[in-house]
């Protein structure tokens, strides 16, 4: 009885107490206001406390929810890159190939030879030649074999087989090609062998005449113009062998074309109606001179004694 009574009185206590505070509230009286506040003052430093356990923690867990999501960015952020890389190395290549193209269809129609292009797609050997390449054009397109094949520079190759849509080249930097060629300026003739790379051999007829170093070499054509067209630059003499005992003389020649850059070719399908003579002859680069500057030295004269 003496805890229940206790129970009770402690119950009116409360209630009374809440009716007095509540009364004062309703008066206008800050008392509420003051005991918010003190709590509120008692309670912070527990609170910030808090903040500062919970609130690297928070951080914690909102960089492992968005570390998923960076990674998925870089990673299509590096995508992008590489296509970007791509189209620029295809833009590239395009532009070499365009440029390759202005200058085959320049050299043929000086020469009025009638072409087809086609673009590279492979460069390779075959069972027969040691260095070819293959072509995107074919009988398809008017090409057949043993057609004169021009680099942007004069001779590539000549055509040996032939498909619907594409075409086997020899490249007339393979040990067995051979062709007829001349001395630009003169009627000299020769035979031109390859030799596996940019140099080729330049085996002359006639051991009565000469050749220099520097002479540009033409193709001297075939019947029908097959193989051969006539006029096609092959390349210039950059060594002369002068053997003593020698049947004829012998050289070595620079080709203009260089094989392994081939972007696109043009197979000749038909030939000039007259010889081009010397007019495909590369021009020779202009070197501008070097200016000199002359010196005067003057003499101090020597004080009289």
């Amino acid at each position: 009885m003496r805890n229940g009574g206790r129970a009770r009185l402690l119950l009116v206590i409360l209630i009374v107490t809440s009716l007095f505070l509540i009364t004062l509230d309703l008066r206008g009286v800050k008392v509420i206001d003051g005991f918010r506040q003190g709590t509120q003052t008692i309670l912070s430093p527990f609170q910030r406390a808090g903040a500062v356990v919970l609130n690297p923690l928070g951080d914690f867990f909102s960089g492992v929810t968005h570390l998923g999501r960076t990674r998925g960015q870089i990673e299509k952020l590096e995508a992008e890159n590489a296509n970007l890389k791509i189209k620029l190395l295809n833009r590239k290549n395009a532009d070499g190939q365009l440029e390759q193209l202005k200058d085959i269809l320049d050299l043929a129609g000086t020469a009025g030879y009638k072409v087809v292009n086609a673009k590279v797609i492979s460069h390779g050997s075959s069972q027969s030649f040691s260095q070819t390449l293959t072509i995107d054009s074919g009988s398809n397109a008017g090409i057949k074999k043993n057609m004169t094949v021009l680099s942007q520079f004069g001779i590539a190759g000549v055509v040996k087989d032939v498909y619907p849509n594409s075409a086997l080249i020899q490249l007339a930097s393979d040990p067995s090609f051979k062709m007829g060629a001349r001395i630009a300026g003169s009627q000299q003739i020769g035979i031109l062998s390859g030799q596996g790379n940019r140099s080729a051999t330049l085996q002359l007829l006639d051991n009565s005449t000469t050749v220099n170093i520097g002479d540009v070499l033409l193709a001297r054509g075939s019947s029908s113009n097959r193989p051969f067209v006539p006029g096609v630059p092959l390349g210039y003499v950059s060594r002369v062998d002068n053997s003593a005992g020698a049947i004829a003389q012998s050289a070595v020649v620079r080709y203009y074309t260089n094989f392994s850059t081939l972007g696109v070719v043009a197979v000749v399908v038909g030939g000039p109606s007259s010889n081009p003579g010397d007019a495909l002859v590369p021009k020779k680069p202009q070197v501008t001179p070097i200016p000199t500057v002359t010196v005067t030295v003057t003499p101090t004269p020597t004080p009289a004694d």
